[in-house]
């Protein structure tokens, strides 16, 4: 039967988005989880995992060595990036690990893992958002032929029709982070990622938080949005039906404007954000081989996961965004 008024309910994407994702039998609520779909940062090597933590004992030094350092973890999916940083964490460092997740708690988590469908409030420590904002849902935009933007108006097909113009505080939003041009150019309005980044950094007290994506800027948006979906490792055509993942890139300046910190915040390449917290692709010493072939094949199987951990054109392409907040007894130089 053909797509049309009558047999079909029509949706911003925001909404068909919300529903497909986080519905009843959403694609992330299902038992498999994001790994059974898609290989992020955390899954391709424990490398990762091990970068967070040293991560969280700088901010824990910076914080002045509190007692306990918080950790949490934004969008955890089934734990195991605050699973492996538990595991990778340095003796003597404490910590209090949140997973914030709408999916329930899985079995054999780590149990100094507090699951949680909200970020806790108060707390000093380091907020780690791998993948996350990617997946908060956003309605479309696209210019039509008088120039005026429109609603992307969306069925359980996938098939997409114009709606109403673009108002109020979304307008807004366009005008000032990704104005368009040419009719037929479209846009994500990232105003709810805006506003999903600016809570969960109201969230700390003090410390660091993080939020690690396929990103652009303004200085250049893609001109017909990035839209897709993902299933089985494989990208396919965006069905807001449950089947599959939706994601599209986030506009992380636009999230950092958003949050209310004094502190400048940095934007930076994975390859580099890694490089900083010594993961580095480069081969270990020919002459280890020789002196200790065991350990050479070790350090070589982690120079190859540190390469595609920091691949141009491939997970290194990620942006991390990280902003400072600075509490009571704490603000970073």
């Amino acid at each position: 039967m053909p797509v049309n008024d009558e047999t079909c309910q029509w949706r911003g994407w925001r909404a068909a988005a919300e529903a497909a994702l986080y519905g009843p039998d959403g694609f992330y609520l299902r038992p498999e989880g994001p790994a059974g779909h898609f290989r992020t940062s955390v899954h391709a090597s424990p490398l990762f995992a091990e970068a967070v933590a040293r991560l969280l004992a700088e901010v824990a030094e910076e914080l002045g060595g509190p007692d306990e350092i918080a950790l949490v973890d934004m969008g955890a999916g089934r734990g195991e990036l605050v699973a492996g940083v538990l595991a990778a964490a340095p003796a003597g460092l404490r910590v209090r690990a949140y997973a914030v997740e709408r999916a329930a708690r899985p079995e054999g988590l780590d149990p100094r893992v507090t699951w949680t469908a909200e970020p806790p409030s108060g707390v000093r420590g380091l907020l780690f958002a791998n993948e996350w904002l990617d997946n908060v849902p956003l309605d479309v935009a696209q210019l039509d032929e008088s120039g005026t933007p429109r609603y992307v108006e969306v069925a359980p097909d996938g098939t997409e029709r114009l709606g109403a113009p673009v108002a109020g505080a979304d307008a807004a939003w366009l005008a000032r982070w990704w104005p368009l041009r040419e009719p037929g150019e479209r846009a994500e309005i990232g105003r709810p990622r805006d506003e999903a980044w600016a809570r969960a950094v109201s969230s700390l007290s003090a410390g660091l938080a993080v939020a690690v994506d396929y990103a652009h800027t303004a200085a250049a948006r893609p001109p017909f949005g990035t839209l897709t979906g993902f299933r089985a490792g494989r990208e396919v055509p965006p069905v807001p039906d449950g089947t599959c993942d939706i994601t599209a890139h986030v506009a992380l300046d636009a999230c950092a404007a958003a949050a209310s910190v004094p502190c400048e915040p940095d934007l930076v390449a994975q390859r580099e954000a890694l490089g900083r917290l010594g993961v580095s692709g480069g081969r270990p010493p020919l002459e280890t081989a020789r002196t200790d072939p065991a350990g050479y094949v070790r350090a070589l199987a982690r120079a190859g996961e540190a390469a595609e951990l920091t691949a141009r054109g491939g997970l290194g392409d990620f942006t991390w965004l990280l902003q400072r907040v600075p509490g009571e007894g704490y603000c970073p130089a």
